[in-house]
């Protein structure tokens, strides 16, 4: 994770940012962040920080930086990048050097291939597969390239939304069986293959995915889900589905279209 320090609206990326630019109260998003940080502590994770750069606003979403996994002979592996705003360019070396200290070997694709790292590339829990969003930030392209790194299927999703415009923000990977989608979001085909390899699919309502953004939920381990509270419809069906669910405020962070998945990176 990465500490809300700079993190503010100054300018309008998505259409969640329009009339937020300087509407970030910076003391209650530092005490969000520390209620999802500490919603993530409490499933017994280890959380590891970067330090955040004093230029780079948007730096807390640490989703979106690098693609890191392991390869299939378990060595650790960090794709870098190459992020569609120049504002967000200026975040990519701090974690080349953070993932370079720990033992990844570092990647990059063509710099002319836009790759928007796990906002829109999300590993299936528990398979080497990879499920891979495209048409706002990252092309679909990149998929060719992660692919023949990790050594696994890429199964491309066409995002239909500006609204929606990383595959994290209406895509959930709950656990190996089950997935929680924003269909509307999906070309058609791509709803159709998410209930083809998942065996059990949640449907996420318009008003939650929007003002919610339920489907950017966290989900540790298939078992503890943290999610944007207020999503009354959503959290029921994951606790029906038997998922341990903790509601946290993000909504300061929501103001630049980020909730929880976005403000964390999984590392192995």
């Amino acid at each position: 994770m990465c500490p809300p320090q700079y993190f503010s609206v100054v300018d309008v990326k998505n259409p969640h940012m329009e009339g937020n630019v300087g509407r970030v109260d910076a003391a209650r998003a530092g005490e969000q962040w520390d209620e999802v940080l500490a919603a993530f502590t409490a499933s017994g994770i280890d959380v590891a920080m970067i330090e955040p750069l004093a230029d780079c606003e948007d730096m807390v979403f640490c989703a979106n930086q690098t693609f890191v996994g392991p390869r299939a002979d378990g060595k650790k592996l960090c794709v870098l990048s190459n992020m569609t705003h120049p504002s967000r360019q200026r975040e990519v070396p701090a974690f080349e050097k953070w993932f370079t200290a720990n033992g990844y070997q570092i990647e990059r694709l063509p710099a002319h291939i836009r790759l928007e790292g796990s906002g829109d590339a999300i590993w299936h829990p528990g398979r080497r597969l990879i499920w891979g969003g495209h048409g706002y930030r990252t092309q679909p392209e990149a998929y060719e390239g992660l692919s023949d790194l990790f050594d696994v299927p890429v199964l491309r999703l066409a995002l239909r939304s500006p609204v929606f415009y990383h595959l994290d923000t209406c895509f959930c990977a709950i656990d190996e069986q089950t997935a929680l989608i924003h269909a509307p979001s999906l070309a058609p085909e791509g709803v159709e293959l998410v209930r083809a390899v998942f065996e059990h699919v949640i449907e996420c309502p318009d008003e939650e995915a929007l003002k919610g953004m339920a489907c950017n939920a966290c989900s540790i381990f298939g078992r503890k889900i943290v999610i944007q509270e207020n999503n009354p419809i959503t959290v029921a069906a994951m606790r029906k589905r038997g998922c341990e669910v903790q509601e946290v405020d993000t909504s300061e962070f929501m103001k630049s279209g980020g909730s929880v998945f976005c403000m964390k990176m999984y590392v192995f």
